[in-house]
């Protein structure tokens, strides 16, 4: 019996030892679009609403934006720059904002936004009311599942978005014959609707209007939505209108469709390819789903679905709420009660919503919403915000065993770098490339909207999620090829940007600590000012890329000259202080913070993700612990993403009840029914960032270190974990009980000698390639 069962999960490739499959669910259907359901598959997403009536499934397709391409760096930066540093040096902070406001922001300053795709709309017509209405989401198979039962006729409809195949599939059975309209729509920009062989679909062209701010109007990305129906037992009619795509269904009690769209986008050229037919494209991926049976579809989806999904499992005991509804635990949580089953539930939505919104057949890494966006002006715009927060949407990527899904971004990343030279170039001077607090599909990498955008040490902030793929998973490749060019043109930059400052040292200038504000010394908190040199995350980020630079060039064995001087370099880089209130210094000098409570605690990139910041060094490991006190008295950690970094962390100061208490601070106070994050408004890094949060208090791997179990808090007495990644190439399973070790597997992608730590232990082992069962080791699972 035994071997059939390891034959079965061979066959099917899914883990032998499963968790239980993880579900939000509901009793009744969406009231707003935050409460609907998202289903991705990295290129196109859909928002379910559950409705039983007149259902609604929002549509999106990553690349679908506003705008053009545009080069808008100021053409005058440069030529002013020495002009603005001397300033910044000088403490003439008045003139610096006025010149940096004139020479330095973009031109134009704002981008445009990330547009929805569409709506499909299913009018069913009913009379009367639904019985034993249930709407689900299960995040290992990837299905949104709306069941009901009306008129004495039971219903369900599925939805779910193949990777494989690449398109939407709906499916509806009843018990009895329906009567319904599935209709496909948008609200502007629509241009043709048509058909041609059994599929219904529109054409469009978003048309932009003139604006100083946002660059040219005119007739921009090319876009189409198709719709096939793959599966009918009734009477299909085409319905076209000026308005909708879509078909009239009567007597069926079986309806599976098929939905694609896809716009005219470039990656390559970042910018749209009137040689791309978006039409085509739609067109040839429905005739390809359509050749499948709608069970093999299903299947096919599953399977794909959860051999990412579910190669990581988690448990904290026994999920004693699994039989409420969701948006009834976190009522519960909000009112204080405890919830360790939703906790991990939300782990695993947060490794569920990077699957769905930055992986293949996607090209693009996860924007501000992830893929989903139900506005065609988003908050933020719903870009790439490059000062926290899109690198914050890959902090659980490497931890949650979801590799793939950091290659978009490089990818990504490697293309923006051609704008970005011309960025370095023209407002610079200086080799490399560069960018600065946003940028969109189109690679705007010059500065966006106002001052608070100098911030040109965000490109290198960028090349953290590349090289941490690398520390995971031991790619020399991919590091030669993708990681290192990216890498190397970051330092380049880096290098001739910085200068001299009056005290010796050398330092970025202008600087910018992000989105914050200091007030001019000597002004009675009359004067405030956003621009400084050497703000201390520019410091930290420097110290980091430059580190990062030397150990992939050594190990590639390339550039030992170049290397030398990059050392050489940071020999001469301010280093990073103690105020006089005991936190860390955020700006060269001890200025006063305007918001002492701001949701940016930059001067603490250096704790996590970075790993400058150690127990070695205690006065400054303290010193970070004072400057979240800090924050948090003056009422700090009140937006989704920012307490999800402090959960980050108290995790790194070894802190798990504080951790845990923001952990639940996040589910109580920054989370919508859907259990997406709540900024407010939905803002999808909350999301990731409490995943990564969660993930750092089980397993940390920085210093050379495996460490287990480093911020467990009381409250969890027990749990296992399953398939978690640590940096050195290793894959960790654990259980702990009554808070101690029990059970460690550690499978190790290369032999060698390693260290692991578990509580106050610290000790060597040389692990084998492939599986090292160590849970009989008497020094690990002797520490108490």
């Amino acid at each position: 019996m035994k071997q059939l069962i390891l034959l079965v999960a061979f066959f099917i490739n899914l883990p032998i030892f499963a968790q239980q499959d993880l579900q939000l669910w509901y009793t009744s259907p969406a009231k707003e679009w935050n409460d609907a359901l998202p289903i991705g598959n990295g290129r196109l997403g859909a928002m379910v609403f559950g409705y039983y009536d007149r259902e609604i499934i929002q549509l999106n397709e990553e690349s679908l934006w506003a705008g053009s391409k545009i080069n808008n760096n100021n053409t005058k930066s440069y030529d002013h720059l020495p002009e603005i540093q001397q300033a910044i040096f000088n403490n003439e902070f008045k003139k610096v904002l006025e010149m940096a406001d004139e020479y330095m922001v973009g031109t134009p300053p704002r981008v445009r936004s990330y547009q929805p795709l569409g709506n499909l709309i299913i009018d069913y017509h009913w009379k009367g009311q639904p019985k034993d209405y249930k709407r689900t989401l299960t995040l290992n198979d990837g299905i949104s599942r709306t069941e009901y039962t009306i008129n004495g006729n039971k219903v369900v409809q599925e939805a779910y978005v193949s990777a494989p195949q690449d398109v939407v599939i709906v499916s509806i059975s009843a018990d009895l014959p329906l009567d319904n309209e599935i209709l496909l729509s948008r609200e502007k920009d629509i241009q043709e609707i048509s058909n041609s062989e059994g599929v219904v679909y529109y054409n469009g062209q978003i048309n932009d209007e003139e604006s100083l701010l946002e660059g040219p109007g005119g007739m921009h990305m090319k876009f189409s939505v198709a719709m096939k129906i793959i599966a009918v037992d009734g009477q299909a009619t085409k319905i076209l209108n000026d308005s909708t795509a879509g078909f009239e269904i009567k007597g069926a009690k079986n309806i599976v469709i098929a939905i694609t769209g896809a716009t005219d986008y470039n990656l390559e050229k970042l910018d749209y390819d009137r040689t791309i037919d978006p039409l085509k494209i739609c067109l040839k991926k429905l005739n390809q789903a359509s050749q499948l049976t709608p069970a093999t579809l299903r299947d096919i989806h599953k399977k794909d679905h959860r051999n990412m999904f579910d190669r990581v499992s988690l448990h904290l005991g026994k999920d004693v709420n699994r039989h409420l509804p969701t948006d009834e635990r976190l009522i519960r949580i909000q009112k204080g009660e405890m919830d360790k089953g939703m906790m991990v539930l939300y782990y695993q939505y947060g490794r569920y919503l990077l699957m769905g919104s930055s992986r293949p057949p996607g090209r693009l890494p996860a924007n501000l919403q992830g893929i989903w966006n139900q506005d065609y002006k988003a908050a933020w715009n719903s870009d790439f915000h490059t000062n926290i927060n899109l690198q914050m949407n890959y902090w659980p990527a490497q931890t949650g065993n979801l590799p793939e899904t950091v290659v978009l971004l490089a990818e990504f990343m490697k293309h923006l770098t051609v704008p970005g030279a011309s960025t370095a170039k023209e407002m610079y001077n200086a080799r490399g490339w560069t960018l600065h607090h946003l940028t969109d599909v189109y690679g705007r990498t010059g500065v966006a909207d106002g001052v608070w955008g100098i911030s040109p040490m965000n490109g290198p902030w960028m090349t953290f999620p590349l090289f941490e793929h690398y520390n995971f998973t031991g790619d020399a490749e991919y590091l030669k090829r993708t990681a290192y060019p990216v890498i190397k043109g970051s330092v380049q930059f880096v290098l001739d940007f910085l200068i001299k400052s009056p005290e010796g040292y050398l330092v970025s200038n202008p600087s910018h600590s992000p989105e914050n504000a200091f007030f001019v010394p000597g002004s009675d908190r009359k004067e405030q000012s956003q621009l400084s040199y050497a703000a201390t995350i520019d410091v930290q980020i420097i110290n980091g890329l430059f580190n990062n630079f030397i150990q992939a060039a050594e190990k590639l064995k390339v550039d030992g000259n170049f290397v030398e001087k990059v050392s050489k370099a940071q020999e001469q880089l301010p280093p990073v202080k103690i105020s006089s209130n005991g936190t860390i210094q955020e700006w060269i000098q001890d200025y006063e913070e305007v918001e002492p409570e701001h949701r940016h605690m930059s001067h603490l990139l250096g704790l996590y993700p970075l790993n400058l910041i150690t127990p070695k060094d205690p006065a400054m490991y303290e010193a970070a612990n004072k400057t979240i006190e800090r924050r948090l008295a003056h009422g700090g950690g009140h937006v989704g993403w920012s307490r999800a970094w402090i959960i980050n962390f108290y995790a790194r100061l070894l802190d798990g009840e504080n951790a845990l208490k923001h952990v639940q601070g996040l589910l109580a106070n920054c989370t919508l029914n859907n259990l997406m994050n709540n900024y407010p408004p939905f803002q999808i890094d909350g999301n990731f960032g409490g995943s990564a949060g969660i993930a750092e208090m089980l397993v940390q791997s920085q210093n050379g270190e495996l460490h287990l179990l480093p911020a467990i808090p009381s409250d969890w007495q027990e749990g296992k974990i399953k398939g978690m990644r640590a940096r050195g190439g290793f894959t960790v399973d654990l259980a702990w009980e009554s808070g101690n070790l029990v059970k460690l597997t550690v499978h190790a992608d290369q032999a060698g000698p390693y260290q692991i730590r578990y509580k106050d232990q610290l000790v060597q082992r040389n692990l084998k390639r492939g599986k090292n069962d160590l849970s009989s080791d008497p020094q690990l699972m002797g520490s108490k």
